[in-house]
């Protein structure tokens, strides 16, 4: 094949097609945030063996962005509460809550962390929201791997909304 230049007298065409996108900055970022979840798991009770069967392969929570399981709290951004969490439990919640990197969200899994449970005693939390703020809750006790699924799509929703206009200031 051989060269052969453009005539002088001829502009080419510049077509650029598919080449740009155009969106907005909240919808690149949320989209981002919301297809790469990073939970980290406050598991206490029977709901902690339910969230365990979401990671497996039957149920595969990797299929919503979210399998990267992180024990530290540095690392994540949602933090999911499974099980019953006692008022010696708390202190320790909210510090793990609170070394977690913003923006972060937290789901409530099961009857125990969401209400307290069947438990009628003074040493448990009635309801994590007493502590911590929470985004989703999970109905059911043990709620079903399902659920947990269906938490995380709504988290997912709920992150597609988000503005960043709107989110504080971090150290304000």
């Amino acid at each position: 094949m051989t060269y052969k230049p453009v005539p002088a007298g001829v502009t080419p065409e510049i077509n650029l097609g598919d080449s740009f996108i155009t969106t907005r900055v909240d919808a690149v970022v949320n989209w981002g945030r919301r297809n790469s979840l990073w939970p980290f798991p406050f598991g206490t009770a029977c709901c902690a063996i339910e969230f365990m069967g979401v990671v497996s392969s039957m149920f595969d929570i990797s299929r919503f962005g979210a399998e990267l399981v992180r024990f530290s709290p540095r690392q994540a951004d949602l933090l999911i509460i499974a099980g019953t969490v006692t008022y010696k439990q708390a202190p320790v919640l909210r510090r793990i809550y609170e070394q977690m990197c913003e923006p972060r969200w937290v789901i409530s899994a099961g009857a125990c962390a969401t209400s307290g449970g069947f438990y009628d005693c003074y040493c448990t939390v009635p309801g994590i929201d007493e502590i911590i703020p929470v985004d989703v809750y999970i109905a059911g006790c043990p709620p079903r791997p399902e659920a947990f699924l269906e938490a995380v799509v709504q988290l997912q929703d709920k992150i597609a909304q988000e503005s960043i206009k709107e989110q504080r200031t971090v150290g304000v």
